[in-house]
């Protein structure tokens, strides 16, 4: 039997929830990267945990990763937190996300994200979250 949410919020005390993404299939996308090993950090825009939309992450917190239906599937253990300009994203940083072959890709998705998503600038201020999986829950 799967675990509920409840369950794994009780298992991982002081743990958010969260879901990739602004669609489904990016949210699936993101998922099987993450689950794969291929992805390995992520990138907020840091004005959606200053309006209190996301909890900023910390080292050490755990934290869990739901589906687009926001079924629980995976659970992170956050490793570093970075919060730089959007362009002072280093190659190594972009490609950790799993999700490009180069930084240029990285910068074009991402960019494409946040203007969908609040707006976009080159100096706009970033959290970069490096992680591991420690629970495949699908």
């Amino acid at each position: 039997m799967p675990a509920t949410l409840e369950t794994l919020l009780q298992r991982y005390p002081g743990a958010t929830t969260f879901t990739y993404g602004d669609s489904a299939a990016l949210s699936a996308r993101l998922v099987a990267l993450t689950a794969s090993g291929a992805k390995t950090a992520t990138t907020g825009a840091l004005r959606d945990y200053e309006t209190g939309d996301e909890v900023l992450p910390c080292v050490g917190r755990r934290d869990i990763v739901l589906g687009w239906d926001g079924a629980p599937v995976l659970v992170i253990e956050t490793l570093e937190v970075v919060t730089c300009r959007f362009d002072a994203v280093t190659e190594e940083m972009a490609l950790a996300e799993g999700e490009n072959d180069d930084r240029a890709g990285w910068a074009a998705d991402h960019a494409a994200y946040f203007a969908r998503n609040g707006g976009y600038a080159p100096d706009m201020l970033v959290v970069w979250e490096r992680f591991r999986v420690i629970a495949d829950l699908t």
